[in-house]
């Protein structure tokens, strides 16, 4: 059966302008780090990604390491692409990245110009596509310059394998000094990827800031805190959670118990905005100007269902606000 995209799918989504770039963003991007493997099923992730742009999301975040296994989620993704989306790709903002692990030796990671530019080459094969819309350096590389990097990533724009070019993971200090670099040879540089949430608040401590002042924006990954800021653990850890798997480098039995009082009373504020805590989670993200987007994972289609009520409201009172800061911080 061919895919054919919902005629209403821009009717109820925000579009949120990158700093003070041309590019506007989805509210809410669909993530393809979790579910897109080759251990996934197939039909699922079609599923998946039909929903997404049906409900308006134009935007979708892969890395060259997704999977698993690595690559996997590049390749699955340009199968999906290639029989459905193909029409349509001018609607869509497609990323991916480059920095982590990937391959053996000394060429196969981090932020050289080396494995810039051949990850970027890897990663347009794997998806089948003739560019990414954003390129990203997934990770700073403390041992290479970001002069370096920057060059690498310029070099990728003008050479059509990317539109834009963004960062991820740099603190404050390091994206003050990489952004100097690209505004001084005019790449368009305009966003910058990090996790963010009512539990992670580091970007409040600088990165914000430079972003503001450059005029970049953001675009948030695990808003949920791995599934701590939702109702799955508000009455015990489930069996087949995250939190329960022994092989989870992200989430553990000790990170809930920690967490638990604080989830309870999160919840009990969602309630009140009638919302459930994931909805407002993912609210709380977007009140910040500099967020552009936020990027959400999901491994059935009624995750994303629930997640998209987020923008029946996104406002919170002065109130709301001093009562999250006073648990979470």
């Amino acid at each position: 059966m061919v895919y054919r995209a919902a005629e209403n799918r821009y009717e109820k989504m925000l579009y949120r302008r990158v700093g003070q770039s041309g590019l506007k963003l989805s509210a809410l991007s669909l993530g393809l780090w979790h579910n897109f493997g080759d251990v996934d099923r197939l039909a699922n992730q079609s599923d998946l990604l039909h929903y997404a742009f049906d409900h308006g999301i134009t935007c979708f975040d892969i890395a060259n390491n997704y999977g698993p296994s690595a690559g996997s989620a590049e390749e699955n993704f340009g199968k999906i692409f290639h029989d459905d989306f193909k029409p349509y790709r001018d609607e869509m903002i497609i990323t991916s990245k480059a920095g982590f692990y990937m391959w053996p030796g000394p060429y196969g990671e981090w932020g050289s110009r080396k494995n810039i530019i051949a990850s970027c080459n890897q990663s347009l094969k794997r998806t089948g596509l003739d560019y990414f819309d954003i390129f990203y350096s997934h990770r700073p590389d403390p041992e290479t310059p970001f002069e370096e990097t920057a060059l690498a990533l310029d070099q990728i724009v003008k050479s059509g394998k990317a539109l834009y070019i963004g960062i991820s993971n740099y603190d404050a200090e390091q994206t003050q000094a990489i952004t100097t670099i690209f505004n001084d040879l005019k790449t368009p540089y305009i966003i910058h990827q990090v996790q963010y949430n009512m539990f992670e608040r580091t970007p409040e401590n600088g990165l914000f800031d430079v972003l503001t002042a450059e005029h970049k924006g953001a675009t948030v990954y695990s808003p949920l805190a791995q599934g701590l800021l939702t109702d799955r653990y508000l009455n015990g850890i489930p069996e087949d959670s995250r939190a329960n798997r022994q092989d989870s480098p992200f989430l553990s039995v000790e990170d809930v118990d920690q967490r638990l009082a604080q989830i309870k009373q999160l919840n009990q504020i969602a309630e009140s905005r009638g919302q459930s805590l994931a909805e407002m989670s993912l609210a709380w993200d977007l009140r910040n100007e500099v967020v552009a987007s936020v990027i959400i994972g999901a491994s059935r289609v009624s995750q994303l269902e629930d997640n998209l009520q987020v923008l029946d409201h996104l406002d919170f009172s002065d109130s709301e606000l001093a009562q999250i800061d006073q648990i979470t911080k």
